[in-house]
């Protein structure tokens, strides 16, 4: 079978993409793949490589993030980068352990400018129209008959259980917290995300607090995060959040992703130094947001595996 069709698919639709950003004042940029640095996650396991001579590990990026927002402190305005980024022991029908990101960072904007976005990406690389937004509240509400803003861990697991998405037993001493993220994502995975962005994209937003990630609070409503995900005919495309921009937030929340990493049996990642200090008063308020650029092609080719619209798989 020839290669072509996909070749001529993937770049039909970048250079869609590129048009979007490229109309909007974006700048298009490029980062480092391999790093003295990695962004701490909790269930993000990145890839260390080591280099003859040099006891530092190194890892590949499982997103372009961290070097972006170096770039962004130092007043780069506007940015996007399509990044190979890799990710250890994710396969499937819609991962792999290299793949391709749009990532892009906005300051100075909101989700309310990055739904225009959105909006403007999706019908340019998949020729739909408009775009829904839904909150947490409501579509958990709807598709699983819970509260996420009111129930307890407890509340989420029985919730799970009565539509068939069993949450998997708690670790030795794990907290309520981590029972209730845990929950929290299984219900999102199995029972919302699947009837999400049926007709067009739906973009979910106001997350509860303990699901920020590296997102800001609302100042008017502290249980919540602004962060937003992107869902195209029950596939997950895209996520992202009002930076939180202050170091001290950042830290703590590094820390309590390394504090799950622990609980999990995963090691430790070393706290990015060089990220840290490029927050503070050089870091500009606005938006950062991914894309999985394997996905949008996936679905302009109308495909349900990111194998149909890729030349190479991790096993190349």
């Amino acid at each position: 079978m020839t290669v072509r069709p996909i070749l001529e698919l993937r770049c039909r639709v970048r250079a869609a993409v590129r048009g979007v950003f490229d109309a909007r004042g974006f700048l298009e940029v490029d980062t480092p793949v391999l790093s003295r640095e990695v962004l701490p996650e909790a269930h993000i396991d990145p890839i260390t490589v080591h280099l003859d001579g040099d006891d530092a590990p190194r890892f590949l990026q499982a997103s372009p993030e961290a070097l972006m927002k170096r770039l962004l402190a130092r007043e780069a305005g506007c940015i996007y980068q399509f990044a190979q980024s890799f990710r250890a022991g994710e396969r499937g029908r819609q991962h792999d352990v290299e793949f391709c990101l749009l990532e892009w960072y906005e300051p100075a904007a909101t989700l309310d400018g990055t739904a225009d976005l959105l909006e403007a990406l999706c019908a340019a690389a998949l020729d739909t129209r408009g775009i829904d937004r839904i909150s947490c509240q409501e579509a958990f509400t709807t598709h699983a008959g819970v509260d996420p803003f009111a129930a307890t861990a407890g509340e989420l697991e029985a919730a799970a259980r009565r539509l068939g998405a069993v949450p998997a037993a708690p670790g030795f001493g794990e907290s309520e917290a981590e029972r209730w993220n845990r929950a929290f994502e299984r219900l999102l995975a199995e029972a919302v995300q699947p009837r999400l962005g049926h007709g067009r994209p739906a973009m979910l937003v106001e997350w509860p607090a303990a699901q920020a990630a590296f997102a800001r609070l609302d100042p008017d409503r502290p249980e919540v995060a602004r962060r937003f995900e992107l869902f195209i005919a029950g596939v997950e495309l895209a996520n992202g959040w009002e930076e939180e921009t202050r170091a001290e937030v950042l830290a703590e929340r590094i820390a309590a992703a390394n504090r799950i990493r622990a609980a999990g049996g995963r090691p430790v990642l070393p706290v990015p130094e060089r990220l840290l200090a490029a927050h503070g008063d050089t870091m500009p308020a606005g938006v950062g947001a991914a894309l999985g650029f394997d996905r949008l092609a996936m679905l302009a080719a109308g495909a349900d595996s990111i194998a149909a619209a890729r030349p190479f798989t991790g096993e190349a």
